[in-house]
């Protein structure tokens, strides 16, 4: 899988703010409010999911 520009960004993106991260990759979807629970629960959570999020799509 080739990482393009955007996907590098969405990257740093996803580190620092999980749920825009997962805004940027699939909108204001059911995967944005999982990542906003999920960093409500805690920090670690948020970005494992983002990073599942980016990857998969």
């Amino acid at each position: 899988m080739a990482f393009t520009s955007s996907d590098i960004l969405k990257i740093i993106v996803a580190i620092f703010l999980p749920p825009v991260g997962v805004f940027m990759e699939r909108g204001c979807t059911a995967d944005l409010l999982i990542n906003v629970l999920l960093c409500c629960l805690g920090y670690i959570p948020g970005i494992i999911h983002a990073l599942y999020i980016i990857f998969k799509y």
